[in-house]
Formats: structure tokens, C-alpha cells, sequence
């Protein structure tokens, strides 16, 4: 399950979608730069523009419902409510009501959903080193159970994301990681120079996943790296600015 492609929609892909969250009936959609239905960085309130109403209602997503917080790359949780709207200040919102989607806005971060068919629960998290650090994919883990989920039968998907292949970080990082992941966080870094480091988000966030209790062979991860494919996908380090939205909501 780790390594199985993306099923794209459209032509060139507007979206993707994930084979384990399709199996279960589960709407969703994780976008690409070809989906002209999100707002930029820039722009103020609602994250969706009007059009994409008509993009993602193929994917059984209705998004005049959609849930989005204020992302600060922490640990903070929120709950949607049945309308949906603004959630606060959050990297990890969850849900019991079936039909409200989540969104999650990245441009290299993981983006992260956890779903408990037999709760039901649902989770999307956002998911850089700094919420990494700060204990977010606990916090995941940890708001799917609160909603009556279960970690080890839940399925787990790790959206298009920056990889180790193009992610260099420094000194500072590390000492926060090391401090944070005590005996865990050496397989997740690579050197690659004086005071530079290649860093696994990937591996390190599914290991943490485990580590709370989500079982490794539910965990699907394509991994599709942002930074080497910047004609199809956003990403902060390439400067190629703009918000890739995973959207996802109970069936």
C-alpha cells in the first residue's frame, strides 16, 4: 500500500485521488496547479473560489460546506461542525458528520488524512518539521480517537509532499528534531554538507503514525515529491507559489 500511484482526474490532472480512501467510499480529492478552484495565499476568507463547486463535485465533495482552519504549523486540533466554515487557529480538524468536507492547504507539507470506517471518524492534518516536531501527527492520531476512531484500524494517506530527495534543512532543525524524537529521528536524515542535512518527512511522519498506533500496511503514501514536479504541483522551495487543497469528507 505505501507505494501505490495516485488515480488522477482530468487532463492535464486537476486532482488526485488515493486507491485505499476510494475503497471505502470516502470523498476526496487532493489537488495539483492545474485546479484553478483554490485562492492564493494572498487573498482573504473562504479558500475556495466559486468554480470550484462544479471541480469537485465529481469527487463527491461539496465544498460551499468546506471546513479550513487558519494553519500555524502546530499541533492544535479542531472540530468542524455540520455547516462546516472557519474552524480557528488549527493544523489538525476532524469530524463525525458525514458530508462536511476538510480542507488542508499545503506547498511541500504533508498533508495528512486518517479515517476509521468503523467509527465513523475523519482527520486531515497539515504537516511540515515544525509540526513534526511539535507533536502533530500525535495530535492526529490523537483527535481520530477522541472522535471514536481507532488508530490501528484506520487508513491512513500521505498526499503529494516534499521528499528526501530535495529536502535540505540545517542545524537548527535538526536540534529541535533530535530533541523532540529522542532515539527515533537518526534513519530520518541524510548529511549532505557542512551543517546540511537531507530530511525523510515521509519516513518520519509514517513511523510516528505507527508509533501511535496506525498499523504501517495502512498507510498509503505515493510519494510524489512537490520539489520535482513543479509543472505539476506547488511548492514552496521551487518558488513555484500557490496552495495544493486536500479535501476529504465522511461518506
Amino acid at each position: 500500500m505505501p507505494h501505490r500511484s495516485l488515480v488522477s482526474h482530468g487532463d492535464p490532472p486537476q486532482y488526485f485521488t488515493f486507491r485505499s480512501l476510494t475503497a471505502f467510499g470516502v470523498p476526496h480529492a487532493t489537488t495539483t496547479r492545474h485546479f484553478d478552484g483554490t485562492t492564493s495565499f494572498a487573498e482573504r476568507g473562504v479558500p475556495f473560489r466559486a468554480e470550484a463547486v462544479d471541480l469537485l463535485r465529481p469527487a463527491g465533495l461539496d465544498v460551499g460546506r468546506v471546513a479550513y482552519a487558519r494553519q500555524v504549523h502546530g499541533a492544535g486540533t479542531a472540530r468542524a461542525g455540520a455547516l462546516g466554515g472557519f474552524a480557528g487557529t488549527a493544523d489538525v480538524l476532524v469530524t463525525t458528520e458525514p458530508g462536511v468536507p476538510l480542507a488542508i492547504f499545503t506547498a511541500d507539507c504533508l498533508a495528512v488524512t486518517l479515517y476509521d470506517p468503523g467509527a465513523p471518524a475523519l482527520v486531515v492534518a497539515h504537516l511540515g518539521w515544525r509540526g513534526t516536531v511539535r507533536g502533530a501527527t500525535a495530535a492526529t492520531v490523537a483527535a481520530l480517537e477522541g472522535a471514536g476512531g481507532r488508530a490501528q484500524e484506520a487508513i491512513a494517506t500521505i498526499g503529494p509532499s516534499i521528499g528526501p530527495c530535495c529536502y535540505e534543512v540545517d542545524g537548527p532543525v535538526i536540534t529541535e528534531l533530535s530533541a523532540a524524537h529522542i532515539g527515533l529521528w537518526q534513519p530520518w536524515v541524510v548529511p549532505a554538507g557542512p551543517g546540511k542535512w537531507m530530511l525523510d518527512l515521509w519516513t518520519a511522519n509514517e513511523d510516528l503514525l505507527v508509533r501511535a498506533g496506525v498499523e504501517r500496511s495502512r498507510i498509503e503514501n505515493p510519494r510524489l515529491c512537490t520539489a520535482c514536479n513543479p509543472h505539476l504541483l506547488y511548492s514552496y522551495r521551487k518558488r513555484v507559489l500557490g496552495r495544493l487543497a486536500t479535501v476529504a469528507a465522511l461518506p
